[in-house]
């Protein structure tokens, strides 16, 4: 969810990787202690970074609500439209398995002062887009700085941790993608709604915002030292060892479904809202988003000390639920019915997360997390990705509201097969147990 993810909970390579068996959001320090001066501002530093973290996931999401806009100014398609959306992912995506490890080398502060900087000229391009060309280019430039900003404060929380709030970070990292892709549409729909220059005004307040990230970013203690290799951790690596396949597997689907689903109402969402529920306002385009980025970040920040194990036949259980109930909502025109699909299906989503990425960590190695995370992304951002340009494309061919069941079936039949290979999973465990019995 980038989406961003949404985006994984730390860098493949970096300190912010789960390291725990089951939790996706245990963790464990990388910078050892020094003088109360240095732990004070370390201390000091943390919401400022986790306040960071949160502005580049809303800035992904800002231009959701705005979509409509741009589509009625130049007059392109819906599969235009889901390109333009895959197009940040694919910046992301590349950017997250090139520069993932960067900060380890380079240390923390440039690394994210670079990503700011990047992403204030990807708003700029924002801000004086006047074609479809130029949004495009801006959406990749956002890609990439979203890929290294996350990446590295992940990282950065990680080495500000307080000691006495150990696991901290992890639900920092793990919460606050969704919180922001949440915030990000949800406030751009009300400046779209209810404020001048509705394409540009978003984007001159998150340039503001950027510039205070940078104050922040300049006011950082240092936390990773400079070391050799810095060329070498840009080769991208990715791997799915055999030994692991039969615990990945089945939560494969689950990551497909519930990244599919963000990036159809990221993308799709507010058309959706407008066209077949009637609902014109352009603040509705951002409460889509919230409803569904904003439970699922709530799910995430109650769940989190929950089992990866126990969360994943439920979490797709609640995705295939609230799907078809947000499908029939729309067949009936019924505004809430919607509203409430919406909402159990964020529920699934905040679960699916924590179930997949735990079962993540709790498989892979220590020398393997960096290719088999690698993987996780590859897969996560393929899945957010891909089905919404054809979705796109779809509703191109088809109409919007053909297009939306046949993807929203497609969703519940992803989402079933997770739960199926799950149930069978279990089944093989409690034969493999009773065996010795026998």
């Amino acid at each position: 969810m980038t989406v961003g993810s949404a985006v994984s909970p730390g860098s493949p390579e970096s300190p912010g990787s789960p390291e725990s068996a089951e939790s996706p959001v245990a963790a464990v320090p990388a910078v050892p202690s020094d003088g109360g001066t240095r732990r004070g501002l370390r201390g000091a530093a943390f919401p400022g970074v986790a306040a960071v973290f949160v502005v580049f996931l809303a800035a992904s999401s800002v231009p959701s609500p705005l979509y409509p806009i741009y589509q009625q100014q130049w007059h392109f398609s819906a599969w235009v439209l889901t390109v333009v959306f895959a197009l940040y992912v694919v910046g992301l995506l590349g950017s997250l398995l090139v520069v993932g490890a960067l900060s380890d080398h380079l240390g923390r502060r440039p690394v994210l002062a670079a990503a700011i900087a990047l992403e204030a000229v990807a708003l700029v391009l924002f801000l004086t887009a006047g074609n479809v060309a130029v949004l495009a280019a801006a959406r990749v430039l956002q890609g990439i700085a979203t890929g290294a900003a996350t990446t590295t404060l992940s990282a950065t929380l990680i080495d500000l941790e307080p000691p006495h709030a150990r696991g901290r970070a992890g639900v920092i990292t793990s919460v606050a993608p969704l919180t922001g892709l949440a915030l990000g549409a949800l406030g751009s729909g009300v400046l779209v709604e209810f404020g001048p220059a509705p394409t540009r005004l978003v984007y001159a307040l998150l340039l503001g915002a950027m510039v205070l990230a940078a104050a922040v970013t300049a006011l950082l203690p240092e936390t990773s030292q400079r070391r050799p290799g810095a060329v070498a951790s840009l080769r991208p690596r990715a791997a799915l060892p055999a030994h692991l396949r039969a615990d990945i597997v089945p939560v494969v689907p689950a990551m497909i479904a519930s990244w599919a689903l963000a990036g159809l109402f990221l993308s799709l969402g507010p058309s959706v809202a407008a066209q077949l529920l009637g609902l014109r306002s352009h603040l509705i385009g951002g409460v889509v988003v919230t409803l569904l980025a904003g439970t699922g970040a709530l799910t995430v920040a109650v769940l989190s000390s929950r089992s990866a194990s126990s969360l994943l036949a439920p979490s797709s259980a609640l995705l295939g639920l609230g799907v078809l109930t947000a499908l029939a909502g729309i067949a009936a025109d019924l505004v809430w019915l919607s509203a409430v699909g919406t909402v159990v299906a964020g529920v699934g989503v905040g679960a699916a997360v924590l179930a997949t990425f735990g079962t993540f960590a709790r498989v892979a190695r220590p020398h393997e997390r960096s290719a088999v995370f690698a993987s996780a992304n590859i897969i996560n951002y393929l899945g957010n990705s891909v089905p919404a340009v054809l979705g796109g494309i779809a509703v191109t061919a088809l109409g919007l509201r053909t297009a939306t069941e046949i993807y929203a079936l497609a969703i519940v039949g992803i989402v079933s097969a997770a739960f199926l290979l799950r149930l069978n999973q279990l089944r093989a465990q409690r034969r493999a147990v009773a065996a010795p019995c026998a």
